[in-house]
């Protein structure tokens, strides 16, 4: 648990990086391919190769794409078709599609897991979410796809993770992950990509410095670390804690107006969800003992 809370700190951070200092002045597609090289870069010294089979080599490099990569892609595009808000509120479904992917992936089924990233979705409901315009339902299904490429990152690596040795060390096969991301963002902006809007100043590229050396790099490394020492539950809830940590460091640092009762009634239903999580968790291990 410490890793997920860790990362959503640190990522909490990023998010207002990315508003204030790149969204609308670098072009996107360049971003994310910047982040995707310079992640890359901080695995490859630690790639070994043979710890891997190359069926396993390809799978890891499929969840890159998918989580990263693709997940980008749909990302990017959702703002094209619909404002800030809507893509905020629509990215609150994630833990639903942790909760059922996980138990489809393992072959199980578990009720409990729904109820709790249910009340993880209830929560960040009521502090995003705002007036939706119509028309929206095409870009409703585009940020599902990222947030469903997102889900299926973090799940996938969880159950690929099951299948390997405990004595091995995941930072030696990592960068399989993030070439596999690569594979997608480089002809994304080769494609799709402008030259135009390439970062200007220092403080640019110093904010995609960090977010591709740290954010991206060492973040996405964490985060899917702590999921497989998590249950399904956990993880679900830990991907909307996201939302009121975002916020709170946005209000703190750079003054953004925010409904404060919102964000706190919101905040304490993910947290509630997260303690009801770990109540169940231990109820359960003690009828097993």
């Amino acid at each position: 648990m410490g890793y997920l809370v860790g990362i959503t700190i640190l990522w909490a951070f990023s998010f207002s990086l990315i508003g204030v200092y790149l969204a609308g002045q670098v072009d996107s597609y360049f971003a994310v391919l910047t982040r995707i090289a310079l992640a890359a870069l901080v695995f490859l010294p630690f790639l070994r190769p043979r710890l891997l089979q190359g069926r396993q080599r390809l799978t890891l490099m499929g969840l890159g794409a998918i989580q990263l990569g693709v997940m980008y892609i749909f990302f990017y595009q959702s703002f094209l078709l619909l404002s800030v808000p809507e893509v905020l509120l629509f990215t609150i479904f994630t833990p639903l599609y942790i909760a059922l992917l996980d138990d489809a992936l393992f072959r199980r089924f578990t009720p409990f897991h729904l109820v709790t990233a249910g009340l993880a979705v209830l929560g960040a409901a009521v502090i995003r979410y705002q007036e939706l315009d119509s028309g929206f339902w095409l870009g409703f299904l585009v940020v599902q796809g990222a947030n469903l490429c997102f889900a299926l990152g973090q799940v996938g690596y969880r159950r690929l993770s099951a299948s390997l040795p405990a004595s091995l060390p995941r930072h030696s096969v990592f960068g399989w992950f993030y070439l596999g991301a690569l594979a997608v963002a480089l002809p994304a902006f080769v494609l799709l990509g402008s030259t135009a809007a390439l970062p200007t100043t220092g403080v640019q590229w110093g904010v995609l410095a960090w977010l591709g050396l740290v954010a991206s790099g060492v973040g996405y490394f964490l985060w899917n670390l702590g999921a497989t020492r998590v249950d399904a539950g956990a993880l679900a809830i830990m991907n909307n804690a996201l939302i009121p940590a975002g916020l709170l460091v946005n209000l703190v640092i750079w003054n953004r107006d925010a409904d404060l009762p919102r964000l706190a009634l919101g905040g304490a239903i993910i947290v509630g969800s997260l303690a009801l999580n770990e109540w169940w968790l231990r109820r359960r291990a003690l009828q097993v003992a």
